[in-house]
């Protein structure tokens, strides 16, 4: 027996009487995907080895789908003995992050391999990985491409960025590995279903995070050799892409050494069986942005659910999922009480009509529940590619630190799972037994109707969990006055609610912007005084003071230029005066809703993201 025979014999053994899951993900290659796994399954069979081949198609373009489909319908393994074809059809593209973790959840195996779709790393090298794992007493094996024995053709621009990148892991990180990014590796599923569990990142740095969650939790990890052949396809990478992989690996350091979330991140525990969900969508009437809301739905990944639409005219009907209960025209709290009390789910989700989910939205909400203690979920609500120009510059303005603050994970996808004690209604997911017990929502004040519903659950003693998972793409108004006269609205409610419902509006960081916009009135009255008062202007003392008065107005301009910053002109200027008129705007509003006696409550019939190109 070779030794090359040997190390085949070592994983069969490995393996035993079950099957190695080699999960597979692909994005637009349907000319070679059957090739690759009739290449892949080959190798396995002709060695005896049991696998069970789990392709995931990332929502590609080109037919990759259809194609392996039909390979798992009629491939030549559709009756081996040896391997077994498991495809999983993502909708849409997400990512390497989530098309993996897709193909774990539909794996069996208690080995698991993770592997490029377009094989530029051979599965004949799997023995040499089994090989690791049992001389080493590993959890995991990567790939290295610095490995002694690996053979590597590599570009040397490539080797020269992966050097830099792989010093700066080995320096922050301390990972003892050389090689993160190669794209095969091989798992305990244990240990593999613990770390996806508390993953964050979908993209380039998705493989860092993933090995550093596992490795902080005390997986023990080795290296095997690899032999690859890189091709043409690798000679460039886009300035935005080493930009995206430095900002997510710094995320990772931060949230590893810093935050330590990956050791303290709660996993909900297991569910026994699906709940049911019924969404909510309360609407004026039909729009193209409420076609778009239910075309997002009809792609979940989630099958246990319905859909309820409100809209203020028409006939009741049903179709498929959807039903349709006209409510006539009265405020969104209302139309979202009728739609829980037409209910049939154990959960309601709710969601804007101006906004559509991503496909697993009701998958990512709905694992929480499992945990009793858990009331409601929300997750962030991001700003679609397709909205209009001015429309995704109020995007940026709600997404600028300066802006949001400590809420900007609301309005960006990533960031960590947290406890909140307020979330909005475009995204939140509630236990129907809870909304039946507090009264669901109150109808006395709009908006602010789910800053009250959120208060009630915190006061029953449920918790509220942000999931960065579970993303809604939410239009938004354009700048300036459409965003303006939203963001008035809501500034006022919330002054208005700090006094009254204090519990979860009395926060400091609602006050600073009313703080700042105090200043800046106080430092333009300092000035005039300056300039048109001739006593003032003849005092080097006053002028002093004024001058010193300016400093902050100077840094915080320099400070939000920074923040607000685009290769484009016209985008930074926009952004950056979007952002001080924000500041503006939600400082006097606070104010006045602060002063106010009483919170009218007007309807405004179509407060929609006008202006918007569909998509």
């Amino acid at each position: 027996m070779t030794k090359i025979d040997e190390r085949w014999q070592l994983t069969r053994e490995k393996i035993g009487a079950g099957r190695l899951s080699v999960v597979m993900p692909v994005f637009n290659l349907a000319a070679t995907v059957a090739q690759n796994l009739t290449a892949a399954g080959e190798v396995f069979e002709r060695h005896g080895v049991r696998v069970e081949l789990v392709p995931v198609d990332d929502g590609s373009s080109d037919g990759t789908g259809a194609a392996i489909m039909e390979f798992a319908e009629s491939g030549p393994f559709a009756h081996s003995a040896y391997i077994m074809v498991n495809p999983v059809i993502c909708p849409v593209n997400r990512g390497k992050g989530a098309a993996l973790r897709a193909g774990f959840e539909a794996s069996t195996g208690e080995y698991v391999l993770l592997l490029d779709g377009d094989l530029d790393i051979h599965p004949k090298q799997t023995p040499f990985f089994f090989e690791s794992m049992a001389v080493n007493g590993t959890d995991i094996v990567v790939g290295s491409k610095r490995h002694r024995r690996s053979i590597v053709q590599y570009p040397w621009f490539r080797r020269a960025l992966s050097w830099i990148y792989f010093t700066i892991v080995r320096l922050t990180i301390g990972m003892p590995i050389t090689d993160t990014q190669t794209g095969m590796k091989l798992f305990k599923r244990e240990v593999l279903g613990e770390a996806l569990d508390r993953m964050l990142v979908k993209n380039y740095a998705f493989d860092l995070e993933l090995l550093s969650i596992a490795w902080q939790r005390g997986a023990k990890i080795s290296e095997a050799p690899v032999r690859i052949k890189f091709g043409s396809k690798f000679g460039a990478l886009k300035p935005s892409t080493i930009w995206s992989m430095a900002k997510d690996s710094l995320a990772i350091f931060y949230r590893l050494k810093l935050l330590r979330y990956y050791a303290k991140a709660e996993v909900p525990p297991k569910q026994r069986r699906k709940p049911s969900v019924s969404v909510v969508i309360a609407c004026p009437g039909p729009s193209w942005m409420l076609e778009e809301c239910l075309d997002g739905l009809s792609r979940q990944t989630y099958e246990n659910f319905e859909v309820i639409v409100l809209p203020d005219d028409g006939v009741p009907r049903r179709e498929g999922v959807v039903r349709w209960i006209p409510t006539g025209k009265v405020r969104p709290a209302e139309k979202r009480n009728a739609g829980i009390a037409a209910a049939y789910g154990e959960i309601v989700a709710f969601i804007d009509d101006d906004a559509y989910p991503e496909p697993n939205w009701i998958e990512c909400a709905v694992k929480y529940f499992a945990d009793p203690t858990i009331g409601a979920v929300g997750g962030p609500g991001v700003t679609p590619p397709g909205d209009g120009y001015f429309a995704r510059l109020g995007g940026r303005v709600y997404e600028n630190i300066f802006v949001s603050g400590n809420y900007r994970y609301r309005y960006i996808s990533g960031g960590v799972m947290r406890d909140v004690d307020d979330y909005p209604s475009c995204n939140l997911f509630v236990r129907r037994a809870l909304l039946q017990t507090i009264g669901s929502y109150r109808t006395d004040f709009w908006p602010g109707e789910d800053t009250l519903l959120c208060k009630d659950i915190v006061d029953m003693g449920r918790r509220i969990v942000y999931d960065p998972w579970m993303i809604v793409n939410h239009h938004r108004r354009p700048l300036f006055l459409p965003h303006l006269r939203q963001l008035g609205r809501y500034a006022f409610h919330r002054g208005y609610f700090v006094k009254r419902f204090p519990s979860n509006s009395l926060h400091l960081s609602y006050f600073i912007p009313s703080a700042f916009a105090l200043y800046m009135v106080a430092v333009a009255i300092m000035h005039a005084v300056l300039y048109f008062v001739p006593q003032a202007a003849a005092c080097p003392l006053y002028a002093k003071i004024v001058a010193f008065g300016s400093i902050p107005a100077l840094l915080y301009a320099a400070l939000t230029l920074v923040a607000t910053f685009s290769v484009n002109p016209a985008t930074w200027l926009l952004t950056w005066m979007g952002v001080y008129m924000t500041h503006m705007e939600y400082g006097f509003r606070f104010l006045q809703g602060l002063c106010a006696k009483r919170a009218p409550c007007e309807f405004i019939g179509q407060d929609h993201a006008i202006g918007n190109v569909r998509r």
